[in-house]
């Protein structure tokens, strides 16, 4: 069980990680500390390990800035969940091992104790009481996150190996 916290539509690279702290990415503990601050204050004090974070629609638009899906991995976030993602960022949220999950977030609030079911493919919200399906994730992209990202996985396999 673990934590949502909710954001909502349309949360940009920039709104996860605002431009004006990109100085800082060669520290990205720094750079961390500055999570989603304009659209979620406190938001990386608020964190503890394994909890999640729900939007709406077009989570990630905006810049191909890696280092949003970094940080995000980086404070303790296991998972995203969302109505959609913008496609750059779900490639970089997977290819540095952040799980991003599609799904209706409308039945999630800030708050929410949260549990997550790949293999059955649902959202468990136990403070509502209901699940919601998910949408299916690729064997690939799966062990992909296993391998905690694409370096990390071609490091271990030496390609794309998914057996």
């Amino acid at each position: 069980m673990v934590k949502a916290f909710k954001l909502g539509d349309d949360i940009s690279t920039d709104s996860i990680i605002p431009g004006r702290f990109f100085h800082l990415r060669s520290n990205l503990d720094e750079l961390a500390k500055h999570l989603c601050e304009y659209v979620y204050p406190n938001l990386y004090s608020k964190i503890n390990e394994g909890d999640i974070i729900v939007a709406g629609n077009n989570f990630g638009l905006g810049s191909s800035r890696e280092h949003a899906a970094q940080i995000i991995k980086l404070v303790g976030i296991s998972c995203v969940l969302a109505k959609s993602f913008s496609r750059i960022f779900y490639r970089n949220a997977i290819n540095v091992g952040l799980l991003a999950i599609e799904c209706n977030t409308d039945n999630i609030d800030d708050g929410d104790n949260i549990v997550l079911d790949l293999e059955q493919g649902i959202v468990f919200n136990l403070t509502k009481n209901i699940s919601i399906n998910i949408v299916p994730i690729s064997p690939i992209m799966k062990k992909l996150v296993k391998d905690n990202g694409l370096i990390n996985h071609i490091k271990k396999y030496g390609d794309l190996k998914i057996d």
